[in-house]
């Protein structure tokens, strides 16, 4: 929406000659362009990324609005690839759970905080949780910026953090990755026990997988399912799933 651009190089290699004269140039010749960074990856595998990220040129962050708010997004941190679709989702969501200003939510795998901000705007407080620590520290840069004084990030897992909240909460959002749950997570749920759960998931058969452990033996109570198109013309859909304990 910005028109921002970044460009991440994912190289084997950090020892490249003039990167950064290089970067200079291309800042210079596409107006829209606002950094140019370095992910060094040395490592044969599927994983594009690789632990460590360098700006070498402009900025190490675009811009983009999201729900009101003005986020910021880093080259190795996560964010919606749909932005239009996530507000359609995220509105139902506040719609389906027709908030009263009083909860404490909680959001599990929040990344930068895209759907924990804007909730956060519609509760008491708002908690997220996330396992990659960068992406904490963009979340927490999002909150001051955006003047949202009523959330914290925690950086670790899930299992670990959710269980030792010092207040328990109403609502936990759930948007793990294409894997789904951990059984410990799973568990760790039916021990908190909140009242209700959104469970936001981009891989059906995980989903299904997961729903079924939350409501066995009746423990939570499946009420709605909403599907959205977030990647049109693929067989993926993003799913999210609403249970009342």
């Amino acid at each position: 929406r910005t028109g921002e651009m970044l460009l991440t190089l994912v190289t084997t290699d950090l020892n490249l000659k003039d990167l950064d004269v290089q970067g200079q140039t291309w800042l210079n010749r596409y107006p829209q362009l606002v950094g140019v960074c370095v992910n060094h990856n040395p490592h044969r595998s599927n994983v594009i990324f690789g632990s460590q990220t360098y700006c070498v040129a402009g900025q190490p962050y675009l811009r983009e609005n999201f729900a009101g708010l003005e986020l910021r997004l880093r080259p190795d941190t996560f964010f919606q690839v749909n932005t239009e679709a996530a507000e359609v989702l995220l509105n139902l969501i506040i719609k389906q759970l027709a908030l009263k200003g009083d909860e404490c939510v909680v959001d599990a795998y929040c990344g930068i905080g895209t759907f924990t901000l804007p909730l956060a705007q519609q509760v008491s407080q708002a908690i997220g949780i996330e396992v990659q620590a960068a992406s904490v520290e963009q979340a927490e840069q999002n909150a001051l910026n955006n003047g949202i004084t009523n959330v914290k990030f925690q950086a670790g897992s899930v299992d670990q953090l959710l269980p030792h909240l010092t207040i328990a909460p109403d609502i936990v959002l759930l948007d793990p990755p294409r894997k789904g749950c951990s059984p410990a997570v799973i568990d760790i749920l039916r021990q908190v026990a909140p009242k209700r759960i959104v469970y936001i998931s981009c891989k059906p058969a995980t989903l299904a997988r997961d729903l079924k452990l939350l409501c066995l033996n009746g423990y939570y109570q499946l009420t709605h399912i909403q599907p959205a198109d977030f990647f049109p013309q693929t067989s993926h859909v993003e799913c999210a799933a609403f249970l009342e304990h």
